[in-house]
């Protein structure tokens, strides 16, 4: 990973609670800690955070700490030609006319790229994603009521009488934290309350996942994989991960990239 995008998300990082570890970062950006350090180091110098002790803080500590879970401005910079895939395969699946849910997350906003010259009617609590199908496609856009929480760009409300019990659809595409036998995975309470909310007016629940997911767990289960119909996710998954979907009665859609499918013709 290039410094630049190092920095960005170290900087968006601490602006998400009080003080980040070294190992989160590393975890972050996939770096060694020696890389870490100096760019905390460097940061430090140009006065753009604080070192502290095993990590940093951010100059003007965060105000509201928001939900769990890491930042959408982090999210959207991991695996970003994986997710632009499986959004395009995402679509494939839509037909002009249909009614659809998406949820706010950093691989669902791909989606709106493709959605662009579509005809639909699309239910959705992330705000960027209905900001740009507003200007950028013909498709009716509605959104969920409530807080927008700016850290992960979605709208929640922990109210029942919200616009979302009005509102169905034939599917609902979604992302995760994480994936694996017990079922779709996600780190904070109101986001668990808000997506079964969405879940429950869709026919067909779709859920866009790059493979490292499948390694990934939290202490709050969404939904068990019975409630899937439909994972898209990268070629990179794991044999035992396939298995685990196919016994579960789960349609696997695997999305190979541009760069992907390069390197399999400069090698066939």
């Amino acid at each position: 990973m290039h410094e630049k995008e190092r920095h960005r998300i170290i900087l968006s990082a601490v602006q998400e609670k009080p003080v980040v570890t070294v190992a989160e970062l590393v975890a972050l950006t996939d770096s060694s800690e020696a890389t870490i350090r100096r760019d905390i180091a460097a940061l430090h110098l140009q006065k753009r955070l604080r070192r502290v002790r095993g990590g940093a803080e951010a100059l003007t500590p965060p105000q509201f700490m928001g939900i769990a879970g890491r930042p959408y401005s982090v999210n959207e910079t991991l695996h970003q030609a994986e997710k632009r895939a499986i959004a395009k395969e995402a679509v494939e699946l839509c037909r002009d006319g249909e009614s659809i849910i998406i949820n706010g997350g950093t691989t669902t906003f791909q989606m709106v790229h493709f959605l662009a010259n579509r005809r639909m009617t699309i239910f959705t609590n992330s705000f960027p994603i209905a900001d740009h199908l507003l200007r950028h496609s013909k498709n009716t856009v509605m959104v969920s009521g409530g807080v927008i929480y700016r850290e992960q760009n979605v709208i929640l409300s922990p109210f029942e009488n919200d616009v979302t019990r009005n509102f169905y659809a034939k599917r609902m595409f979604m992302g995760a934290q994480g994936l694996g036998p017990q079922g779709l995975m996600e780190g904070d309470p109101l986001l668990i309350q808000a997506e079964q909310k969405l879940i429950d007016q869709a026919d067909e629940l779709v859920v866009l996942i790059d493979s490292s997911k499948f390694r990934q767990r939290s202490s709050l289960i969404l939904c068990g994989l019975s409630r899937i119909a439909t994972v898209v996710t990268d070629p990179r998954l794991e044999d035992r991960d396939a298995k685990m979907l196919e016994e579960a009665g789960v349609k696997l859609v695997v999305a190979t990239s541009a760069a992907t499918q390069d390197q399999q013709a400069r090698h066939g």
